[in-house]
């Protein structure tokens, strides 16, 4: 199972989200600090849920990275988060 598909069932798990895109960004950042060679290092994330209806940017960025456990910090050197609520 490839890291994005990893994300994908554990941020569907967590928020049941009614949109979430995982795009890898490793190929901008070839080379780069953090680039470790394995093509799964950095991802944009892109995740609107119900659930963070009631929390601010801070505490949802939060929440989607500890839904992720180790793999932030840990396989993947950085994410980039855009987490919203489902629009109306």
């Amino acid at each position: 199972m490839s890291v994005a598909d990893e994300m994908h069932a554990l941020l569907t798990e967590a928020f049941a989200p009614t949109r979430l895109a995982i795009i890898n960004d490793s190929a901008k950042h070839s080379g780069h600090m953090g680039d470790d060679g394995s093509g799964e290092s950095h991802f944009t994330i892109e995740i609107e849920a119900a659930a963070f209806a009631e929390m601010n940017r801070l505490s949802r960025q939060r929440a989607v990275i500890a839904a992720l456990g180790d793999i932030v910090g840990g396989r993947v050197h950085a994410v980039a988060i855009k987490a919203g609520v489902p629009q109306a």
